[in-house]
Parts: structure tokens; sequence; C-alpha cells
């Protein structure tokens, strides 16, 4: 006789009960999912994000319970909690502890704070994606009532560890509200005890004896772009007077003596002239003695999908980028030269770790609004920096409201951010629910709306599912196959 819930269960699914223990089995089956690795395996992967990798022999003979009781594979899967055998509870709790830890930065919510302080630039990099003007343009400045507004709203999230990011245009051309925020948010977090976070994101052509003073006082971290040697930097970024490599490069060197190697960071973005250099962009990191290098890819906002703009490429071509850049880091750390890729020891935190990424691309539900917000030179505030710049290109269907008439309650609970998070729980978002990859991946609803017109996306054809794909599938053949690098990789954890 059947049950109501097998009653229920589609036809081409398997009763509930294929995945009990029978009798005469010595084990059942937790959830997982798995995907084709390569030709003769499959990686495996838990709600808590262990993985395994199975020939596909025996993961079919995991799946049909015919694996040999305490064989090495019987004995890896449970303890990574892919199967339970005997009464204990005490793996599926664990397996339960596991996973609230991965999603407790829940309970943080909102812990970054990104200030657009101006949309001013001196420079005019062939891929802006915040739609940047000129120097003069003095009404994109962000005023003083709208710098306390910020404040004042970035003191409700309950977050105990809040980062304030300046971001711009260029923000070194509007000192006055950099400053005045800083000191509204360290004098009202006096009475509060938060932990504090200051970052400017700069191009540190601006950067005076008087503002890194202001950065060695209030411990602002420094975070640039360097884009790779001279000619390649100058190429991507020029700059409307001078010469943005050398004042670069140089504002790296002065933040360093000044505050510490640790103080500044930089990240370079890939555009078609990069493909071909990984190694010598590689290189000019090492130059300037930085200990880490963010690979990014173009995001299609701004200039970055303009029609006039002769960078794009598809993400295969920035895979085999990214591949190539990072063999050439790990041999570098195996020469004994410490440096980090950060989008790889992100992924990494989640592989091998029970913890969360901060990284709002890597979130499920999707890192808007609940990880990172945006609050606008004018105070407008959107759920990300990249639902920013799509308003910017004129379609603001994620603005949440506005710092200066809008409440804190009206803004994050707005339909603006509640309708996209709710598509996001890549859990049981279609295609996603059942990759391989969901414990390690996350959602971006605003990249799938500007390119697929959809908040959800089209898996096989998105952009951002490849890119994650085909980067996680390459960090688990380093960490099987290659035992020197995965020694490597896990120091960057």
């Amino acid at each position: 006789m059947m049950t109501d819930a097998q009653k229920n269960v589609p036809a081409r699914l398997q009763p509930f009960s294929r995945y009990k223990a029978r009798s005469g089995e010595s084990y059942c089956l937790m959830p997982f999912r798995f995907l084709p690795l390569d030709a003769p395996r499959y990686l495996l992967t838990n709600f808590a994000g262990e993985y395994v990798v199975l020939a596909q022999h025996l993961l079919r003979a995991f799946i049909r319970h015919e694996l040999p009781l305490h064989s090495e594979t019987y004995d890896t899967l449970k303890v990574k909690h892919f199967l339970l055998d005997g009464d204990s509870t005490v793996p599926v709790d664990l397996l339960a502890a596991k996973y609230r830890t991965k999603q407790a930065f829940l309970s943080q919510f909102t812990s970054l704070f990104m200030f657009v302080t101006t949309l001013r630039c001196n420079h005019a990099c062939t891929y802006c994606q915040v739609s940047a003007c000129t120097e003069r343009a003095a009404d994109r400045d962000m005023h003083s009532k709208v710098a306390e507004a910020a404040v004042e709203f970035m003191f409700r999230s309950p977050s105990t560890a809040i980062k304030v990011e300046f971001q711009g245009g260029e923000s070194l051309l509007n000192m006055p509200a950099l400053k005045h925020i800083v000191e509204l948010a360290l004098a009202r977090n006096e009475a509060i005890g938060r932990e504090l976070e200051f970052v400017i994101a700069t191009n540190l052509s601006g950067l005076t004896a008087d503002a890194l003073d202001f950065f060695r006082e209030h411990r602002v971290h420094v975070s640039t772009s360097l884009d790779g040697p001279r000619a390649l930097h100058n190429r991507n970024r020029p700059r409307f007077t001078g010469d943005s490599y050398a004042e670069v490069t140089e504002g790296i060197q002065r933040v360093k003596a000044a505050m510490g190697p640790d103080s500044v960071s930089a990240l370079m973005t890939t555009t078609r002239a990069s493909l071909c250099q990984p190694r010598e962009i590689v290189d000019e990191y090492l130059r300037q003695g930085l200990s880490s290098i963010f690979l990014r890819s173009l995001n299609p906002y701004g200039r970055a999908v303009s029609s006039d703009v002769p960078d794009k490429y598809t993400m295969a071509e920035w895979l085999a980028f990214y591949r190539e850049a990072l063999a050439y880091i790990l041999d570098q750390n195996r020469q004994g030269t410490a440096l980090r890729e950060e989008y790889t020891a992100m992924l990494l935190r989640k592989m091998l770790t029970p913890y969360a990424s901060g990284y709002v691309d890597l979130q499920s539900p999707a890192g808007i609004g609940i990880g990172g917000i945006v609050v606008n030179y004018d105070g407008n505030v959107y759920c990300s920096d990249e639902s920013r710049m799509l308003a910017e290109m004129g379609d603001r269907k994620f603005l949440m409201g506005n710092v200066l008439r809008d409440s804190y309650e009206e803004i994050m609970l707005s339909d603006t951010l509640l309708e996209p998070l709710t598509t996001t729980m890549t859990e049981c978002v279609p295609q996603c629910s059942d990759c391989g990859i969901q414990p390690y991946c996350g959602s971006d609803p605003v990249r799938h709306y500007k390119t697929q017109h959809d908040l959800v996306g089209f898996k096989p054809s998105s952009d951002f599912c490849q890119k994650h794909l085909g980067v996680v599938k390459h960090l688990v053949h380093l960490l099987e196959d290659d035992e020197a690098a995965a020694s490597i990789l896990r120091t960057w954890i």
C-alpha cells in the first residue's frame, strides 16, 4: 500500500523509500549532489560543502547500496556525511551544525556599506562600469546631509562588524565627505562598540600627504587597481593628464611606507589586451611587493558593454587566462615567493572550511542588500554596486529608496529587495538546486537581469555559471591531483 507521500512523487523520480536502507542494507544515503568532473570521475557535494571525488563505478555502487562495509570509499563517505549507518543521529546533527555555520552570515545581516562619495573621476578607463563623469561635475559629489543620513542608516544594521567602503568615481576627489563619514562613524560608534573597518577604493592619482596622514591615523585600508605592466595599465586606465601607471605604483609604495605592507591591496580587470599577458601581470604585482592579486573578469555595465569598446571576450577565454595565471602564481609560491589569488581564496574558504565567504556573488540567498548595500552620492540606496551601475545606465529597477526621505524599515523591507531575494536561494532555484557546485556558488540577480532579462537566469547560457563552474572544477583537479599545489592552496585560507 502506497503512502500519500509516495503517491505524490513524480513518475520520473524514485520513491522516497528508494533512498532508505532496506532490509539487508548497511547504510542509507544522506542528501548530496553530483556532476561529472572528468571522463572517469564525479564530484559529489553535500549541504555543508563537504566534497568527495569518486570514479563512476564507485558512485554507482554507492547509490545502489553496494559499497563494501568499511572500505576506504565507504569510510570517506561516512566521515563526510554522505551516508548514514547504525541508529545514531549524531552524523545528522553534525551535518545540520555545519550547515548552520555556513549560513551564519544571515544572522548578521548587512555588514558592508559602500558610500559613493563622488562620481567625478580623473581617469578614462576603457571598461569603466560606473559611468563616471569629469572632475568638474561638482553636482555629483556627496554632501554633508547625505553623509550624515547615510551613517545613521548604516548603524541601523544589526551586524556587530561593519565595513565602510568608499567608492567613486574617484574617492580622493571628495576627501571632505570621506573624512566627515569616518569621523561621524567613529563618534557614533563610541556608544555602540561595533567593529568598524574602513576601505577606500582609489586610483591613488590624487593621494596627498594630508590624505595619507588621515588614512594612517584612522586605519583606512587602501584598495587600488593595477592592471599590469606600464603599457597595459596605461592602455586600460588612461589618465586625462599624466601617466596613470607611474601614479598608482608610486602611490602603492607611499602607502606601504607610511602604513605598512598589508595596508594596500590591488585588483586587476581583465581586458582583451590582458588575455595574452597573465605572467607579465603577475610579475608586475611581484615587482610592487604585493601579497595578493584579484583576477577579475569584466562586468556587463557601463562602458564595458559599449559597442565601441574592443575589450569584450568570452568566458571561456577568461577561464584560460585564469588557469594560466593561477599556474604561474603557484609556481612562484613553490619558489618561495608568497602571492595569493583572492578570488581563488574566497572559493577555497567555501570548499574547505565550514565558513561562508563574505563575497556577495558567492552567497545564497544573494548577497544583495543583506550582504552589501550602496548609498549613492545623492542618497539613493541600491542593493548592490552593480545595481547602482545599472541605474547609471538608465535602469533603476533595484533602487530601494533614499536615506534623506525613507526610513531604514521602508528601504530594507521594500519589494525592490525582497522580490529578488526570494528568487535567489540556490538550494531551490531551477538548475541550481541539483548542481554539484551549489554549495560553493551564489546568485547574481542583477547580472542575470541585465544580461538575460530575468532575475534567475537561464543557467546553460549564463556566463556567471560558466565562470564559477569552470573555476571550481579546476580547483578540485588541483586539490585532488597536484599535492604540491593543494598544499599551497590550503595556506591561502
